[in-house]
């Protein structure tokens, strides 16, 4: 039978935490009169038990409850204000007549003062749950015993749903040392780029994304969010500057729900159509289950018109079939006569059953590297499915990653008419030789889906060469690369970075010096320079990349290192040299970007008279070479490439990093032939628009 005896219960949850790790010193609850005399470590016991008090006191049950015997509960969400204010932020109760009364009762409570964080005046929220009737009610009726004659089990079921809302918490911010992934934009991570690269720490860059726990033991997120915190005391003020819309957390769980918006309107100067335009629209849902499992997933609809030359680049990797391929997010059906439609989705799982040891299996993105480009695996083509085990220990982090890719082109598709499947292994031992060194040792392999094989199981150690794999299964049967990467610290700001990759090497041509078209190689050289010239918060960076024709190509065309028609490393492909120049700041909420990129590029001539293949496209089987020696960086149809970049913009919320931007971009291409596929064109591109930044676009083609 149910106790006769019932009671309040005061249901005050964790406060919001300020810091990635507890530090209560800088931490103040709110403060009710009667309090003020009281130590500091008595103040938050003293806030709970005026607000039990107070609240017990005002509280008026509606009388056709009392007549009807009602027993329940009401769960209350409250805040008190930056101004000491008293606020219901939500009421779960059965009767509007309950959620009335609560509001009443907040309503009258006097202002008080508010909780401090550093000194200076903030928000704190807290839940209350109040039981019904109350103990004196009980006592004076004498009825609840009598009213319900129910086993144990049964009361105890009936109670399971009030518990699940008593188990509600404040949001304490568990993403900051969770799991999940940072979202990897380069803007982003310039921010924190400067702590992770400081003489002497263990951190290790070059694999992103980077979780969230990896990155907090180097930069407080909650802290650098609550340093650009706007004061505000209303609901939608809150959420549209500050926090994510919804929030949720319990004890052993929490999640959120944002919306995402990529909404664009510009001009290209130079097209043949009146405006561009970008219309995202999307949701994006993130959460953990206990300690060591967290989930995202975000949907995008997305429709498009872009500049003139993004169009065509677009449309000239198109899948079979469908118009388009938009880099980086996927294929794309028309919209209306002239624009793309392209819906994309990303999603993962994130688990970490050992400290050491972290297993995401996902649809998204991953890179390799701590440049701007990435020679080994970048983030420019679509998301694609895949599996990573990061294992960090001592000195060394190893990423092992599998992916499951796709060749879109018409000519390669299955017999049933779907688009080739292919598989890619990667390898990555990252180590901290000392506290300035960081070596890294990189390896992966291409196999193709065939009648007779699928995924490879020999690919599924972990610790294995691929090239004695390939070895053993056939030359043809898959496409393995090597790859070297360092850093150098030289001091606290300043580090530089270069990556080698090795597709395929002859030393006897090399020492012959006649330019073999085996010697397919890459490298990057590439310098960081954080708080330049000693202004905080601006970042330089200076990379280099210069890739050797027919790198990252194979005969058995669809063993290129490739997915979805898009390249897996650089977007350029290969057979070009690039400079990048980039400088970015912010302040406040305030941002800047530049980006300057210039480079020479060896295209092909696609004509009937000259079908050969010059090394730059790595769709295309390389024995269609023109020749076996003078191969050079930039032969075939020898194309400049110029384009830079100038954005400004706004951080409307750090929480969900929503930016207002504007930006102006100037390209110029000028190819030495022309042809139905390369053409001379030179754009000046403007762009306005309200973006949730969580991926890198790369307009930089």
């Amino acid at each position: 039978m149910i106790k006769k005896h019932l009671c309040f219960t005061l249901f005050c949850l964790l406060q919001f935490g300020l810091w990635a790790q507890p530090n209560f010193q800088y931490e103040k609850p709110p403060v009710f009169p009667a309090c003020k005399t009281l130590a500091a470590s008595q103040l938050q016991a003293c806030f709970d038990s005026e607000v039990y008090k107070q609240v017990k006191q005002a509280f008026k049950v509606p009388e056709f409850l009392k007549a009807n015997q009602f027993e329940g509960q009401v769960v209350i969400l409250f805040e008190v204000t930056a101004t000491g204010v008293f606020r219901v932020i939500y009421v779960d109760a059965l009767y509007q007549e309950l959620q009335d009364e609560v509001t009443r009762v907040f309503g009258q409570m006097d202002a008080i003062e508010p909780a401090t964080y550093n000194g200076k005046p903030t928000f704190k929220q807290y839940a209350l749950t109040l039981k019904i009737p109350f103990l004196e009610e009980l006592e004076a009726s004498g009825s609840a015993a009598e009213a319900h004659e129910l086993s144990e089990l049964e009361a105890a079921a009936k109670q399971e749903y009030a518990a699940v809302n008593r188990s509600l918490q404040p949001f304490s911010h568990k993403e900051y040392s969770s799991q999940l992934n940072v979202p990897f934009t380069h803007s982003y991570y310039a921010r924190f780029g400067k702590q992770l690269n400081l003489v002497g720490t263990n951190s290790h860059t070059s694999s992103k994304p980077f979780t969230y726990n990896m990155v907090s033991g180097y930069y407080n997120f909650q802290a650098a969010q609550q340093a650009l915190a706007k004061e505000t005391t209303t609901y939608a003020g809150r959420k549209l500057w500050n926090e994510r819309l919804a929030r949720v957390e319990g004890k052993h769980y929490w999640f959120t729900v944002d919306p995402i918006f990529d909404l664009q309107l510009g001009k290209d100067t130079k097209a043949d159509f009146n405006s561009t335009f970008n219309n995202t629209r999307g949701i994006g849902i993130q959460g953990g289950l206990g300690n060591n499992f967290n989930f995202y997933a975000s949907v995008f609809e997305s429709q498009g018109r872009f500049a003139q030359y993004y169009n065509h680049y677009a449309e000239s990797i198109k899948a079979a079939d469908e118009v388009a391929v938009i880099p980086g997010r996927g294929i794309a059906k028309r919209f209306k006569e002239d624009a793309y439609d392209y819906p994309v989705a990303e999603a993962y799982m994130s688990f970490t059953p050992i400290s050491f040891v972290n297993l995401q299996f996902g649809h998204g993105k991953n890179f390799i590297g701590d440049g701007y480009r990435s020679l080994f695996t970048s983030d420019v083509a679509s998301p694609n499915p895949f599996l990573k085990i990061n294992t960090t220990f001592w000195k060394l982090k190893y990423t092992n990653t599998w992916m499951w890719l796709r060749d879109s082109r018409r000519e390669v598709e299955d017999p049933d008419g779907a688009y080739l499947s292919k598989y890619m292994a990667t390898h990555f031992l990252s180590w901290n030789a000392t506290k300035r060194l960081n070596i890294g040792f990189f390896e992966s392999v291409i196999w193709a889906k065939t009648a007779n094989r699928g995924f490879d199981v020999n690919y599924l150690n972990p610790i294995i060469f691929y090239r004695a794999i390939e070895f053993e299964t056939g030359q043809d049967s898959g496409n393995a690369v090597l790859g070297l990467s360092a850093k150098y610290k030289f001091n606290d700001n300043i580090h530089g970075y270069g990556q080698f990759i090795l597709d395929e090497f002859s030393l006897a041509d090399v020492k012959g010096g006649n330019k073999s078209w085996k010697n397919k190689y890459g490298y990057q050289l590439g310098v960081t320079y954080y708080q330049a010239f000693k202004i905080d918060n601006l970042m330089l960076q200076m990379e280099y990349n210069r890739v050797r024709p027919y790198t990252y190509s194979h005969n058995t065309v669809v063993l290129n290192y490739g997915h979805n028609n898009q390249s897996m490393a650089h977007l350029w492909g290969a057979n070009f040299s690039e400079l990048v120049l980039i400088g970015r700041y912010h302040y406040n909420r305030w941002f800047g970007n530049a980006k300057l990129v210039v480079g020479t590029r060896g295209l092909d001539f696609n004509t009937s008279a000259n079908t050969f293949s010059y090394g730059g496209d790595i769709y295309r089987n390389y024995n269609d070479r023109p020749a076996d020696t003078g191969i050079l960086v930039g032969q075939g149809n020898k194309t400049t490439s110029l384009f830079a970049n100038l954005q400004a913009g706004y951080l409307i919320n750090p929480a969900t990093n929503l930016k207002l931007f504007a930006d102006v971009t100037f390209r110029n291409f000028n190819p030495e032939a022309v042809n139905e596929t390369t053409m001379k064109s030179e754009t000046l591109w403007f762009n306005l628009g309200i973006r949730t930044d969580l991926f890198n676009w790369y307009f930089d083609l």
